[in-house]
């Protein structure tokens, strides 16, 4: 079969022939792949950055964790797999799987889950979103940015608030759900100063944060309190785009009802991932299957990979490989 693979971590992926891979017990299936995302952690899981990738394993490995195929039976299905996934052929988990509605794409069905997950799983489990509250998704131009937005406002967010650097990306969040929109590209004096207006107008219930750094330093020192009682704010940590670390005051703890978590890969439990598959990701899918959730792709083949796996891809859109 044809495959994108890394031989060593950092190196760019190649594309070549490798054996089919084979299903090792019951729970384990073939699937024709058709369509794999390119994430940002997919790039950093080949790069050996991620926190979740052995960093000391040189071994060669296809790429991609999850994508879009078609099982033995003719099923379709999104999956992550035990193989990797930018390869003709890649072996899936039976419990990892989700059969696909009619009406969504394969490049669309492939590019959500990542950003459904991001998203979802930090309004659900880590925000407790409630109908009404008042959600600032930081970070919000980026594809996993706007899908927040928009899930946020399905799970009934009563006023949905985007920050981020893409203007043009910025702008159109007003037409997917933002009820405000605000830079980050701004002075930090202008923007603190926006963010406490909005607070004290209507409080943030959640901060979906997908930059961490500079951001959310202001983000935080704007909610900090002067010794009043203060609105509980559930502040989740899904990305770090600016910076892996950030200064944080200890007023900030003790001045305002803050919770601060993170969500992602480990923080999350083995029922919250049952619930990922068995109920988030196919009420999403159904979604953008009807036109209530958009999520916009740059398609490529997968014999293009090994000139494409840097591009640059417009504001707002996922990366695509088409196989």
């Amino acid at each position: 079969m044809k495959a994108a693979v890394i031989y060593r971590k950092g190196e760019m992926p190649q594309y070549t022939d490798l054996p089919d891979p084979t299903a090792q017990n019951d729970n384990e299936l073939l699937l024709t792949v058709k369509a794999s995302a390119i994430k940002h952690f997919d790039k950093s899981v080949a790069k050996g950055t991620h926190y979740s990738s052995n960093a000391g394993k040189t071994n060669a490995k296809v790429i991609g964790g999850d994508g879009v195929g078609v099982l033995a039976d003719g099923t379709r299905v999104y999956a992550l797999g035990v193989s990797g996934m930018v390869a003709e052929k890649a072996v899936i988990e039976k419990d990892r799987m989700v059969i696909l509605p009619g009406g969504i794409d394969d490049a669309t069905a492939a590019a959500l889950p990542n950003a459904v997950a991001g998203a979802a799983m930090a309004l659900r489990f880590r925000a407790g979103i409630q109908p009404g509250d008042t959600v600032l998704i930081n970070g919000a131009t980026g594809f996993t940015g706007r899908v927040a937005v928009q899930i946020a406002r399905h799970y009934g967010a009563g006023k949905v608030i985007a920050t981020g650097r893409n203007p043009g990306s910025l702008k159109k969040l007003l037409t997917m759900g933002a009820d405000e929109i605000i830079s980050v590209n701004q002075g930090d004096e202008q923007f603190v100063a926006q963010i406490k207006e909005i607070h004290n107008s209507t409080a943030l219930d959640v901060i979906v944060d997908y930059l961490w750094g500079h951001s959310a330093e202001l983000l935080l020192s704007a909610l900090k309190g002067n010794g009043s009682f203060t609105n509980r704010t559930r502040f989740v940590s899904v990305g770090s785009m600016t910076g892996d670390k950030i200064q944080l005051s200890a007023e900030n703890l003790r001045s305002v009802n803050l919770q601060l978590t993170g969500s992602g890969s480990g923080s999350w439990t083995k029922n919250e991932m049952h619930l990922l598959f068995s109920e988030i990701l196919p009420e999403m899918f159904q979604l953008a299957a009807n036109g209530k959730l958009s999520a916009e792709t740059t398609k490529v083949n997968l014999e293009y990979i090994e000139t494409l796996w840097e591009m640059d891809v417009p504001g707002g859109q996922r990366l695509v490989i088409m196989i």
